[in-house]
């Protein structure tokens, strides 16, 4: 099956929907995401579309509702879950400003003090 994302405004997703495999093949067999966004329009009347990846083979990440669209990095980028929170460029995920300790504990972000708290 793929996988495709119905993009509405400022980019965010706002839609995750399955395709058989053989709606976007190419007459040479090959997939075309342009095949699986034509099946989509003309199902739902509705025009973008882009395709996303279960396996995270192509634009980062996989699509979920609420995630955004960024065109300039091709890649479907989460929520950002707190405001101190960095975007990792090569991963298009957020990444806290300090490394969560790398031990048995069990921790959650703490904005307010901006650092780790052991649970």
């Amino acid at each position: 099956m793929a996988h495709f994302a119905k993009i509405g405004i400022n980019g965010k997703v706002i839609e995750v929907t399955k395709v058989n495999n053989e709606v976007i093949l190419d007459a040479n067999g090959n997939e075309s995401e342009t095949n699986g966004i034509d099946f989509l329009t003309k199902l739902t009347g509705y025009p973008v579309w882009k395709q996303t990846s279960y396996n995270n083979n192509f634009r980062k990440n996989f699509a979920g509702i609420g995630y955004t669209y960024d065109e300039d990095r091709d890649a479907f980028i989460p929520k950002k879950p707190f405001n101190s929170w960095v975007l990792n460029e090569t991963t298009c995920l957020w990444e806290a400003p300090i490394a969560k300790p790398n031990d048995d504990g069990i921790y959650t972000w703490n904005e307010t003090i901006q650092n780790w708290e052991q649970i």
